[in-house]
This record gives structure tokens, C-alpha cells and sequence, in this order.
């Protein structure tokens, strides 16, 4: 496939971490102000520990927009060819393509690409109208954990249901649309504490291949 950068190809933002993250490192964005984000309608979804991925109409690429060749990604060429035509020029689809293990193994995938946000050029789609528009593609959204209005209460409840052995985190973001410029004050993470648990990056080591709900499933 060409994988000639776009004009309208973006790198996906960085999202900061919740004050109250135990995993934050020192290089790491930390959110300062949650004000948009108190007693808004919001979702919560998991943080899947994958790579970050960016389809567009014509390609994809992982965080680096120069992302080059890795056998972890060759599925991920064949899903993007399978979906790539119902995907409107300028716009385009995030998500975590899971089918290397990076620190955390996962039996029961229903797809090893799971999307978290689809964007009309600058703007994130609302939630309910992300849900709509992959439900109409096939496809699968990261597993939603919370919807409601955000407090520190009910994102405590979401963590205290978390088992994090086997689940990096969280991730909680306005359940409106909104602009990209508007991205740190609308999304923040929870990370567990050492979230990578392995002694060489995961691109560096064979791979280890996530497991799917049933043989063959996309």
C-alpha cells in the first residue's frame, strides 16, 4: 500500500494523565485543569495497551506519521484495505491495533483494532455519533466502562473495578464533540502504576500474537 503522507494526516494528541494517575512518569503531560470536565456528560472507556493507530481513507500510520514496516502492522494493512473505502476523504479513525501483546496479554479481543475516537478533519466526533458511525462500518470500539455525568467519585468506582494485572487503565473523555484545540481539557487518562511491565520494548521483541474471541474474526 502507499504510505505516502496525506495533506490531512494528523498526529494524534498526546492525552494527559489525571492528576490522580499513578502511573505518570516525569516526561509525561498531566492534566491542569478538569473544569470542562466536572459534572460533564462523559464516557469512560479502557485503556487498551496497544499501538496507537490513525486510519485514513488513504492509509494509516501508527503515532509517527513516518511510522515504517512492522509484522505487527501487516494485519493491520489488511484490515485498513477492508475498511479504508467507507472512510470519507479528510476524515479519520483512532484506535489501538492490538494484535502484538505489549505488556498486557489479551485472550477474547473482538477485533485486534479497537477504535476510541472518529474526527471530521478538526473536529472529534461526539460519542454517540462514533458509536453510530463504526457500528454502521463493522467496526469495534474499546470497551466502555462508564457513561454519565464525570466526578471524582464515579471515576474512583471505574478504578476500583479495575484489575489492573490485566488492564492498563482508563481513559475519560467529553461525551460532546469538540475541536482538537479543545483535546487536554476534554480527555484524560488513569494509568496504572509501571503500566509497561517488560524489560525490552515490545516493536524490539518476537511477537507475541493477542488472542481473539473466535479464529478469523476481524
Amino acid at each position: 500500500m502507499d504510505m505516502t503522507k496525506g495533506s490531512l494526516w494528523r498526529k494524534h494528541p498526546r492525552t494527559p494523565h489525571h492528576p490522580e494517575s499513578p502511573g505518570i512518569a516525569s516526561d509525561d503531560k498531566v492534566a491542569s485543569d478538569l473544569t470542562l470536565l466536572e459534572n460533564a456528560d462523559v464516557v469512560i472507556t479502557e485503556k487498551m495497551d496497544g499501538e496507537n493507530t490513525t486510519l485514513y481513507r488513504d492509509g494509516f500510520h501508527a503515532r509517527s506519521l513516518d511510522s515504517g514496516y512492522h509484522p505487527s502492522r501487516s494485519w493491520l494493512a489488511g484490515f485498513h484495505a477492508s475498511v479504508c473505502q467507507a472512510i470519507p476523504d479528510g476524515w479519520r479513525v483512532c484506535g489501538e491495533n492490538l494484535f502484538a501483546r505489549h505488556s498486557v496479554g489479551y485472550n477474547s479481543l473482538p477485533s485486534y483494532f479497537l477504535a476510541f475516537s472518529v474526527w471530521d478533519r478538526e473536529r472529534c466526533l461526539s460519542w454517540e455519533e462514533t458509536e453510530h458511525w463504526l457500528a454502521e462500518r463493522k467496526i469495534e470500539t474499546v470497551p466502555v466502562l462508564y457513561r454519565g455525568l464525570f466526578s471524582s467519585a464515579a471515576l474512583a468506582r471505574v478504578v476500583s473495578n479495575l484489575d489492573v494485572s490485566r488492564q492498563e487503565g482508563c481513559v475519560v473523555r467529553c461525551a460532546t464533540s469538540f475541536p482538537v484545540s479543545d483535546f487536554s481539557t476534554h480527555v484524560v487518562k488513569w494509568v496504572r502504576s509501571g503500566h509497561v511491565q517488560t524489560d525490552q520494548h515490545w516493536s524490539k521483541a518476537p511477537i507475541v500474537r493477542n488472542r481473539l474471541k473466535h479464529e478469523g474474526l476481524m
